[in-house]
């Protein structure tokens, strides 16, 4: 598809006031995202009343997200960006002392109230990528994409550690982090209040697209687009949200697992600075397939053996092999509709995404419970056999440009 995606309002350097704090905010978003994934599966299981249950607040999370992306596409078509994710951020201090309180009260049933209205908060922070291509110049749309992601690296950082310093701060464990995380989401307030978004000068002027939502999603672009980022995504949250459990019945200590989520997420989002850089030189297919080997080298080593360096180096090829996987797919995406299509488009991009997390989220409790961490590492290769397949047909398909992919 040939339209021009996403024309920016804006005649802005690429590092500019806006894209800076929303990469900001990206960071503080994933510092939330990082340690629900961190706590939730250890505090359900704590409170749940059999163990395959444990990562049902994970689950929740995930599910609420899914349910969330037809409301906060709706919302960013009348409201805008800026108030949208605003709203976001205040259900995200809402829902963390929710939390607080269900871990408090050892309320199972609380908790995974509390996980599914944070997805609200999902939706919208799993938007900033989109919105990064509309903060700067046409031509640098994959770097912002990908310098936004690798504001995740905040993420990274402070997520685990801030659950590791946390988790014994109150005598209720993680109770302190489900605070910590309501303070988090206040700053991105503070933040998200000095952005300036282009939709905010349109007004009354924003025109809907005539193109039904099928006709978007049914070209082979899109498809394939919404493989790889669901797919890639989904091995990497099989995976991940199992492995604090995994270490746990391991015989590691929490500390142990901090620092595999830690690096896990330092190689999902480290790459950003670069990622960008190598899909306008390289173009989305060889980025896209370089995704799928790390993913197919994280089973490979995960399945050698359970020490922490087996897990360490597993989830760290995870990671990168997700940074990969999703970037090129955002890249690709935005070249399949229109500017006027953008919020259905996101939209309907990130339902797949988050109904994918649920399906995993769930499963991954249930597989690593029941069958152990083997199983289901071999399970998760199906996925990875599925985004191969996809990015091998759109390779060999008519849809596929015949020039050298230097620009998406």
């Amino acid at each position: 598809m040939s339209t021009d995606p996403n024309i920016n309002q804006f005649e802005a350097p690429f590092f500019n006031k806006n894209l800076i704090l929303l990469i900001l905010c990206q960071g503080l978003f994933l510092t939330n995202n990082v340690t629900f994934i961190a706590i939730n599966g250890l505090v359900g299981f704590s409170l749940a009343p059999t163990p395959w249950l444990a990562t049902l607040p994970v689950m929740g999370y995930v599910v609420g997200g899914a349910i969330s992306t037809s409301i906060v596409s709706k919302v960013q078509a009348l409201f805008g960006r800026k108030r949208s994710f605003q709203l976001g951020l205040l259900v995200a201090v809402f829902s963390s002392l929710l939390c607080a309180y269900a871990s408090f009260s050892h309320n199972f049933l609380l908790l995974l109230l509390g996980t599914l209205i944070a997805g609200f908060y999902s939706a919208n922070g799993q938007l900033y990528r989109f919105a990064a291509v509309e903060l700067t110049t046409v031509e640098y749309r994959e770097k912002a994409v990908s310098w936004v992601l690798a504001g995740g690296l905040l993420g990274a950082i402070i997520g685990p550690n801030l659950a590791s310093w946390t988790h014994t701060m109150f005598v209720t464990p993680f109770l302190g982090a489900y605070i910590c995380l309501s303070a988090v989401a206040l700053l991105g307030l503070v933040l998200m209040q000095f952005i300036h978004f282009p939709d905010e000068d349109l007004g009354d002027k924003a025109v809907v697209s005539s193109r039904p939502l099928l006709q978007i999603i049914a070209h082979p672009v899109f498809i394939v687009s919404i493989i790889c980022a669901s797919f890639g995504y989904g091995v990497m949250n099989l995976l991940m949200a199992a492995t604090p459990l995994a270490m746990k019945v391991c015989g590691l200590p929490f500390e142990d697992t901090a620092l595999v989520l830690e690096w896990h997420v330092i190689g999902m989002f480290a790459p950003g600075f670069f990622t960008g850089t190598l899909i306008k030189r390289f173009g989305v297919f060889k980025i896209m397939m370089c995704g799928v080997i790390l993913n197919f080298f994280c089973i490979g080593i995960a399945l050698g053996g359970t020490d922490l360096h087996h897990f360490l180096f597993a989830l760290l090829c995870l990671g990168v092999g997700w940074n990969f996987l999703f970037t090129s797919a955002t890249s690709l995406a935005i070249t399949a509709y229109k500017p006027d299509e953008k919020n259905r488009a996101q939209g309907a991009i990130n339902f797949f995404v988050f109904a994918t997390l649920a399906i995993t989220s769930f499963s991954s409790g249930a597989l690593v419970t029941t069958q152990g961490w083997s199983l289901l590492n071999i399970s998760s290769i199906f996925l990875v056999l599925v985004s191969l397949l996809a990015i091998l047909y759109w390779r060999f398909s008519p849809s596929y440009p015949s020039h050298s992919m230097q620009s998406v």
